[in-house]
């Protein structure tokens, strides 16, 4: 009986693959016939069966870009960014789609660690650090049988210094790939989806509006109370909004 659930279960996956993959053509034939909306439906269909992607992603945000839709642009593009960092046509792409969005904020100046985090760290994702892990503890562990098995003492030295090193890299990578986790868990990024909100010091309508925003404005979720959230914005200033006026990037 288990045997036939798991081969129904595989079929049922590949059934879905399939299917995906088809809605994922007729939808890149319909962006390239200039008709977006229809695109975007199907785009979203694959998304909604959770076979998602960079590629999706970033066909999302061009549609949307074509619709001159800035909120759900950015959103998309920022969310190909997190599945692959390295996506230079989604990059392009993204620096375009911010010169839309209304509000100018400048970053908080970064210290030299926060700079070698962003310039760096942050290229790869926490599930790429994570494939590092794995094969440098295939390496070590090939090296160190190496080493144990060789017979002579000059090769026992190549493969003792080389099993080392790999193991130290091990370990490094291994708390690099646990600090983005944390990183990528605890940092809470939205974009605004409203064209145009009002920021308060407090989580009511009856409280002072401190600034506005625009959309497609990127800021971090700090708190939530009720239907309101407590935001920060890369310039540092701080607030309430209501909560569906933003879209979160993170999954978790």
């Amino acid at each position: 009986m288990k045997k036939i659930v798991f081969l129904l279960l595989i079929i049922a996956n590949s059934m879905a693959a399939q299917n995906a993959d088809s809605l994922f053509v007729a939808a890149n034939k319909l962006y390239k016939n200039e008709k977006f909306e229809e695109a975007i439906e199907k785009y979203k269909k694959i998304e909604a069966q959770e076979l998602i992607s960079s590629e999706l992603y970033y066909n999302l945000g061009n549609a949307y870009y074509k619709l001159n839709k800035v909120g759900p642009t950015i959103f998309y593009y920022e969310k190909a960014l997190k599945i692959n960092p390295l996506n230079e046509d989604v990059k392009n792409n993204l620096i375009f789609a911010k010169r839309l969005a209304l509000d100018n904020i400048e970053e908080v100046p970064k210290t030299v660690f926060q700079k070698f985090n962003s310039n760096f760290l942050q290229k790869l994702s926490y599930n790429q650090w994570a494939i590092i892990v794995v094969l440098l503890s295939f390496t070590a562990s090939i090296l160190f049988l190496l080493f144990y098995f060789a017979y002579t003492p000059t090769k026992k030295r190549i493969y003792f210094t080389t099993s080392i090193i790999s193991f130290i890299l091990l370990i490094t990578i291994i708390f690099i790939t646990y600090n983005q986790y944390n990183r990528a868990k605890n940092n809470i990024e939205a974009i605004v989806f409203a064209e145009k909100t009002e920021v308060r010091n407090a989580p009511t309508l009856n409280a002072e509006k401190v600034f506005t925003l625009h959309e497609g404005t990127k800021v971090n979720v700090l708190d939530v109370i009720d239907n309101w959230k407590k935001i920060k914005l890369a310039d540092g200033r701080l607030g309430w909004i209501i909560s569906s006026e933003i879209k979160q990037l993170n999954d978790f």
